[in-house]
C-alpha cells in the first residue's frame, strides 16, 4: 500500500483527477466564473469525497457485491443532500449561485471513482487520506481556473480589483469557451512539468 504522504500528494500533481484523469470537467467549466463560488464548490466536493470514502470503506466488508454500486450511490447522494441543505441554511446566496451544481456532485466521476477504486478495497484511514488528497487535487485546479477567469473576465480576484479600472474585462473568459482555454493551458503546463505527455 502507498504511504500516507503519497496518497495525499499524488492527486495534487502526478495523478490529478482533472488534469491527468480528466474527471470532473463539468464543474471546472460551470462554477469557475468567480473564485468564491469555486471555493465553496471545492469545500463541498472535499467534504463529500472524504466522508463517502470513509463510510464506504467502513462498510466494505458488509456490502454484498451485487449491490455495491447502489450502496455507493446512496451514500454519496445522502452526503450531497446534506451538504446542499447546509449551504441553503448558512450560505443561501451562495447556494443560489451554485444552483443545481451542488446536486450534480452526485454524478461527479471523481467521487464514484474513488469509492469504487479505493474505498472498497482499503481500510478507513487510507481511504480518508485518498478522499482528502483527491478533493484537494480537484480544488487546486478548480481555483486556478476560477482565478484565471475572474481576473481576465472582470479584472478582480475574489471580488477585489487587481487590474486597473480602465480594464473592461474579457467577455470570452466568463463564457464556457474561456474556461476550456484556461483549463487546456493548465493541463498542458501540468502535464509538461510532470512528464505525462510521454505516456500519450
Amino acid at each position: 500500500m502507498a504511504t500516507t504522504r503519497k496518497i495525499i500528494t499524488d492527486p495534487l500533481s502526478d495523478n490529478n483527477p482533472i488534469t491527468i484523469q480528466v474527471l470532473g470537467i463539468c464543474s471546472a467549466l460551470a462554477v469557475t466564473v468567480q473564485v468564491d463560488t469555486a471555493f465553496v464548490m471545492s469545500l463541498a466536493v472535499i467534504s463529500v469525497l472524504t466522508l463517502s470514502n470513509v463510510i464506504i470503506s467502513a462498510m466494505r466488508n458488509l456490502i454484498p457485491g451485487k449491490i455495491r454500486m447502489i450502496v455507493e450511490v446512496t451514500v454519496i447522494a445522502s452526503l450531497v443532500v446534506l451538504t446542499d441543505q447546509i449551504l441553503r441554511a448558512y450560505l443561501f446566496e451562495m447556494s443560489r449561485q451554485l444552483s443545481i451544481f451542488v446536486g450534480l456532485i452526485i454524478t461527479n466521476c471523481i467521487i464514484m471513482g474513488r469509492a469504487e477504486a479505493f474505498a472498497t478495497q482499503n481500510p478507513v484511514r487510507p481511504s480518508l487520506m485518498d478522499g482528502l488528497g483527491n478533493g484537494l487535487g480537484y480544488s487546486v485546479i478548480l481555483l486556478l481556473v476560477a482565478s484565471g477567469r475572474e481576473i481576465l473576465g472582470s479584472g478582480t480576484w475574489y471580488h477585489v480589483r487587481v487590474l486597473p479600472e480602465a480594464y473592461y474585462g474579457n467577455g470570452l473568459a466568463v463564457l464556457a469557451p474561456g474556461a476550456f482555454l484556461i483549463l487546456g493551458i493548465i493541463i498542458w503546463i501540468q502535464r509538461t512539468l510532470t512528464g505525462n505527455f510521454k505516456d500519450d
